[in-house]
């Protein structure tokens, strides 16, 4: 009877070990994941982002300045990844100075076909003033490319006052700099 015994234990013992092999054919681990909130801009082609407007005094008498051509030299480009509380962000412009007489104007274009995302939507034409204006709206989470013929292209159109918030009579002779910032925010 203890041979009968011992060979049913041995047997149990075979097949307990046998169903507990079976629950180690497998095994898994976790792969973390962090995605950064991304906010970043710039002006490109950077090393000459810097441009200069001039006017052209009148060659007869009574005739006035002529504005100086417009400059389309400049594109805006910029990350984004957004954070689930605020899901666009805009880009707001403005001047840091106003100049006497002059009114500047921005106009954005379309995103360009490269990069991915949510690019944003511009807005009509600009007159800068001091104050922060949306120039872009809708930003999602993207990128537009690096670099010149990358992002929304900037065209400048500056002219003396007329109607605008800057007045033929506010011309005075002088040679100005005035800066243009350019913000990334939440919506």
């Amino acid at each position: 009877m203890q041979k009968l015994s011992t060979a049913f234990f041995v047997s149990f013992l075979t097949l307990t070990l046998s169903v507990n092999a079976q629950d180690t054919n497998h095994d898994s681990h976790t792969i973390g994941i962090s995605i950064p909130e991304v906010a970043i801009l710039d002006i490109e082609p950077a090393a000459s982002k810097n441009i200069t407007m001039n006017f052209t005094a009148p060659t007869e008498a009574g005739d006035p300045l002529t504005n100086p051509a417009n400059n389309a030299s400049l594109w805006l480009n910029y990350s984004s990844i957004k954070s689930a509380a605020d899901p666009t962000r805009i880009i707001s412009v403005k001047l840091t100075s106003l100049i006497a007489g002059v009114d500047i104007k921005v106009t954005a274009g379309a995103a360009a076909a490269s990069g991915d995302g949510t690019k944003g939507t511009p807005g009509s034409q600009l007159t800068l003033t001091t104050a922060d204006q949306t120039i872009i709206s809708g930003i999602g989470s993207a990128y537009t490319g690096n670099g010149a013929s990358n992002g929304h292209n900037l065209t400048y159109e500056v002219a003396f006052g007329a109607g605008g918030p800057a007045s033929y009579s506010d011309l005075i002779f002088s040679s100005n700099t005035a800066t243009v910032t350019y913000t990334i925010s939440d919506n």
